[in-house]
């Protein structure tokens, strides 16, 4: 495959992911079960969710380890759950997210994605955008506009 192919598929897949990441957590999976209103009381408990293995100061595997690497960057305040701890909400969280790994990121209740997919909207910059929609400011994002007012304040002089 040519780069320009390759570049191409990364594109087409970012604009897809989020489509298909909403579509999935709108899936029909509302059943009276215990575990579903625990998960629906979880995501409305915090802006930010992280289902993880683990817990943010002792991570229990390195995609749940990046994840939160990836939100301390951002200066995010959110809520934590570790699935170790039960089964039926390490099993149940896969089955509400349509989503078959841990890390499992929300915000707003929506589904966001794992490890792989926060990395990539991290290092793209639509996790600044996606966190902005939420009514979040990154902390990245007050750095780069400190980093950029004192490049012009220097340049000024």
């Amino acid at each position: 495959m040519l780069d320009k192919d390759v570049m191409a598929l990364n594109i087409l897949g970012r604009m897809c992911r989020f489509n298909v990441a909403k579509q999935l957590t709108n899936v029909s999976f509302y059943s009276n079960s215990p575990i579903t209103a625990n998960i629906e009381k979880l995501l409305k408990n915090s802006k930010v969710v992280l289902f993880m293995k683990g817990v943010p100061e002792e991570p229990r595997c390195g995609f749940s380890n990046a994840v939160v690497q990836i939100l301390r960057m951002h200066g995010i305040t959110y809520e934590s759950h570790d699935v170790l701890k039960d089964e039926d909400l390490r099993e149940g969280i896969k089955t509400y997210s349509n989503w078959p790994t841990i890390p499992q990121v929300f915000i707003n209740g929506e589904f966001v994605g794992g490890c792989d997919i926060m990395l990539q909207m991290h290092q793209n910059g639509e996790l600044i955008e996606e966190l902005r929609k939420a009514g979040i400011k990154s902390a990245l994002l007050d750095k780069a506009l400190k980093e950029e007012e004192t490049k012009q304040a220097d340049e000024a002089k």
